[in-house]
């Protein structure tokens, strides 16, 4: 593991009480009876890099590190210091996120127990929770999209909206009036919002200017082209829309006016075949990252829908995932997590999966190469076996209820 960013200044009384703790307390308890002389040494465990696919495998893939709640943004106090001065648990962290997106330095995550959205300031190190007041004020936040010009547009499936915040998350307006449609999933490009609509089943385009509905497509039904509980959207670098299609168990392609173009996976258990997806990511390669909520993993394709890998297990360590939701790709941030890379590996573009359950709310991961390590072409990789639990694939009709999940 990597040490985390130095404390903030909001954090100096608790740095100022470690150092005096350190240059007073220690050095009495040291000259006691019994106790060392020896030089207290503080004692760093550097963690081996965990890597997907393993070494001795040319790596594509590696665990950087993890965000879910503000001691993750500094140095922890120590459990001393915690004594002394309390520990405030409240809007300290995040308790059930959903979407996820990293914009200049910082990485936001809806929390839908907040409720509202978490910012991780990574060059500030500071933490806050956004959940809004008045007009603005968040019931069940589910999903974020980030504009270029860093507005943020919310799905809120309490309020039935979808809510606009600016850069200093002040609320500026609300999209869609109660009973338009129920949005979950949500991606910005140019001038429309696309929102995947739970109610109607469709995708629905809104001028994010004026706030008009501009059209509509899907319909509900399993045939290709039609959407069962669609849940996440995003757009390609082709410039198409996917949709996580949930409860058909595949990603449909569709073009931004709606045109079905291509269907993705199926239900099963065997390679590249899904069994609860959520969400889905693009890179600028047409590389397709989709999160399985049930085999706990995020599954990568290339563009003919071909498994290319899939990394991500359940657990406590800190590169699990529990009950993932989302996952988000960047290039714009590499910068920041460029001391988190092993040595000679190279970091491409981040890969943000948030997951509902477990310590880790959302893992940042690196795609690249390691230097010196030969690669063969994307088209010729393929993992040997695919290994899950043996357990039942979820019925949709009574929704996520073994994982306490209503969306």
């Amino acid at each position: 593991m990597h040490l985390k960013y130095p404390i903030s200044n909001t954090h100096n009384i608790q740095a100022i009480i470690s150092n005096l703790v350190f240059a007073f307390v220690i050095p009495v308890l040291t000259a006691l009876p019994g106790c060392s002389t020896s030089p207290i040494t503080a004692q760093v465990q550097e963690q081996p890099p965990v890597f997907f696919p393993p070494l001795p495998n040319s790596p594509r893939i590696q665990y950087l590190d993890t965000y879910s709640s503000a001691a993750d943004l500094h140095q922890p106090a120590s459990g001393l210091v915690n004594f002394i001065l309390g520990k405030d648990k409240n809007n300290t962290g995040v308790s059930k996120p959903y979407g996820s997106a990293i914009y200049n330095g910082k990485i936001y995550v809806i929390d839908t127990r907040g409720p509202g959205y978490a910012v991780f300031d990574l060059v500030g190190r500071e933490f806050k929770l956004v959940t809004g007041s008045g007009g603005g004020l968040m019931q069940k936040p589910i999903n974020i999209a980030i504009d270029k010009n860093g507005t943020k547009f919310i799905t809120d499936t309490g309020r039935l909206q979808v809510l606009a915040f600016d850069t200093n998350d002040r609320f500026m307006r609300a999209y869609g009036k109660v009973g338009d449609f129920k949005p979950a999933g949500i991606v910005v490009d140019d001038d429309n919002l696309y929102v995947t609509d739970l109610q109607k089943q469709q995708v629905v385009i809104i001028n994010k200017l004026t706030g008009n509905v501009q059209s509509r497509f899907g319909k509900a039904g399993s045939k290709p082209g039609e959407l069962f509980f669609p849940t996440n959207i995003t757009i390609g670098p082709n410039k198409n829309l996917y949709i996580a299609d949930t409860g058909n168990y595949r990603v449909e392609e569709f073009n931004v006016k709606g045109v079905f173009q291509h269907s993705y996976g199926s239900v099963g258990i065997s390679l590249g075949k899904f069994a609860r997806p959520k969400g889905v990511a693009l890179d600028r390669d047409n590389r397709m990252y989709v999160v399985d909520a049930a085999f706990e993993n995020v599954q990568l394709l290339d563009k003919s829908g071909k498994l290319l890998l899939f990394f991500g297990s359940p657990g406590d360590a800190p590169e699990n995932i529990n009950l993932p939701t989302t996952v988000f790709i960047d290039y714009d941030n590499v910068s920041l997590f460029k001391s988190y890379a092993a040595p000679g590996f190279k970091i491409e573009y981040l890969i943000l999966v948030a997951s509902q359950f477990g310590p880790n709310k959302v893992n940042v991961f690196g795609f690249g190469k390691m230097e010196g390590m030969e690669y063969i072409d994307d088209s010729k990789i393929a993992p040997k076996e695919l290994k899950v639990d043996d357990r039942e694939l979820p019925s949709f009709s009574t929704g996520d209820k073994q994982h306490g999940q209503s969306q």
